[in-house]
């Protein structure tokens, strides 16, 4: 209303301003003028009603607030009346209580001692070997321990009697060997069903080799690695025999020695994964070694045997062995004088200590290079070790395992190519020494016979 009236204004105003006003105008001025005068009517009209309503509703409002204090009024009551009620209940539910402790007495202890029991029980179920044949047992041990832990409901008879049978139970199969079907997960990662025997709660065996119970996930899969044949052996007995007694190994952990076994490398991948590039030439260094001192030893053997023989034939030299070319180069030169005679066997004998002595020298040099070789390799481990002291420092041993494992393997492996070298090169010069020594008692007999001689022919 307050705009019509500033328009009024302004047209009023205008229409003073204005030298002359025309027919039509005036006519719209008059229609301006009942527009505002009807708004003012009409504005008139809403805010009566809007008082009417307000005094109306004054009236309902006291009557609201006297209905809400007379509810409040009621729940308070019914509140009071409430927690009244809940502390005479509290106090029944306390004389309850102790009413059951007294009545409880002795068997306070004996449903404790259940608890324990279901308890334990459950943790041995859960770890055990017979958990395969009887998977659900667990949950009844739980129920019972989480019953008796809330002491809300007493254990039955029919459910102390069930502990007593699942625990005698368990007892009994540990001193059985039996025989189930069951999935096996093979090393290949597939699933077959295969015959397990059980051997009491220590191993599960199958095909002749020994299984790992993953107590997690509830499978059975093969060992990756088998333990040494001996137990094998006694596992294949024992898959291939219904009764009888068998000797058989037994892990006395139930499983975690087995286990283990993977982790444990061989003597093989002990020399030649550990110990480096160091252990593959001390192993190459020995087998080379050996190979050739052990050919050595059965040459000289055969070279022994041919001059036994020939000296058994004193009168038939053969060009076939050392001493017999010594007699060869004698009866050539027999006809010539005692200084000559023994200057050519002494040739010929010296001809034959080359052929003799051949790679003595070789093996005695394996012999002393390769316990070098085993040292460098631990210095090397050592300085790897080191190193990985100052990165990580000292808080995971594993992390120097490697270094360590590589100075002892390589020490080892010097040793052991060492020590049959020194044998075999001792073996290959004394048998070469031997013949030699005969060579040159030959020679040395035939030149004082021959000089014999000619004393007496002159």
């Amino acid at each position: 209303m307050k705009i019509y009236r500033y328009l009024i204004a302004i047209v009023l105003a205008a229409g003073l301003q204005s030298p002359a006003v025309t027919a039509n105008e005036a006519a719209s001025l008059d229609a301006l003028l009942d527009q505002v005068q009807q708004g003012r009517i009409d504005e008139s009209r809403e805010n009566q009603a809007r008082e009417e309503e307000f005094d109306r509703n004054k009236a309902n409002q006291g009557a609201l607030l006297q209905k809400a204090n007379n509810e409040r009024a009621t729940l308070e009551a019914v509140s009071e009346r409430l927690e009244k009620e809940f502390e005479s209940n509290q106090d029944d539910i306390d004389i309850l209580k102790q009413d059951l402790q007294e009545a409880l007495g002795s068997l306070k202890e004996l449903f404790g001692v259940l608890q324990t029991a279901a308890g334990d029980s459950r943790a041995t179920f859960d770890a055990s070997l017979t958990n395969i044949e009887y998977p659900h047992r667990g949950d009844f041990m739980t129920e019972l321990a989480e019953k008796m832990g809330s002491g809300s409901e007493l254990a039955s008879l029919e459910e102390i009697e069930e502990l007593w049978f699942e625990i005698q139970r368990e007892m009994t199969e540990t001193g059985k060997v039996k025989r189930f079907n069951a999935g096996v997960v093979l090393p290949d990662g597939s699933e077959v069903e295969k015959d397990i025997i059980r051997i009491g709660v220590f191993n599960l065996v199958a095909d002749g080799k020994y299984l790992k119970y993953d107590q997690e996930t509830q499978t059975i899969s093969e060992l990756l690695r088998q333990p040494e044949d001996r137990f094998v052996s006694g596992a294949e007995d024992l898959s291939e025999t219904e009764d009888g007694f068998i000797p058989v190994g037994l892990d006395p952990t139930k499983g975690q020695l087995l286990s283990q076994l993977v982790d444990v490398p061989s003597w093989y991948e002990r020399s030649t994964t550990q110990g480096g590039t160091v252990g593959w030439i001390i192993i190459g260094l020995g087998i080379f070694g050996i190979t050739v001192a052990l050919l050595r030893i059965l040459y000289m053997m055969y070279v022994g045997a041919s001059v036994n023989s020939q000296m058994r034939n004193l009168a038939n030299p053969s060009g076939s062995n050392p001493l017999g070319r010594v007699l060869l180069a004698y009866h050539e030169n027999k006809n010539i004088d005692v200084e000559s005679l023994e200057l050519k066997m002494g040739e010929a004998v010296l001809r034959e200590v080359p052929k003799l002595s051949r790679l003595n020298t070789l093996i005695k040099v394996i012999s002393v290079v390769a316990p070098l070789l085993g040292l460098l390799g631990t210095v090397i481990g050592m300085i790897v070790t080191f190193q990985s002291i100052t990165l990580f420092g000292t808080g995971d041993p594993k992390l120097m395992a490697g270094g360590i494992s590589q100075a002892l393997i390589t020490t080892m492996l010097g040793l052991c190519v060492a020590i049959p070298t020194v044998f075999l090169h001792s073996m290959m010069a004394g048998q070469s020494r031997r013949i030699i020594e005969v060579l040159e008692g030959q020679a040395t007999g035939f030149v004082a016979e021959a000089s014999e001689q000619q004393h007496k022919a002159e």
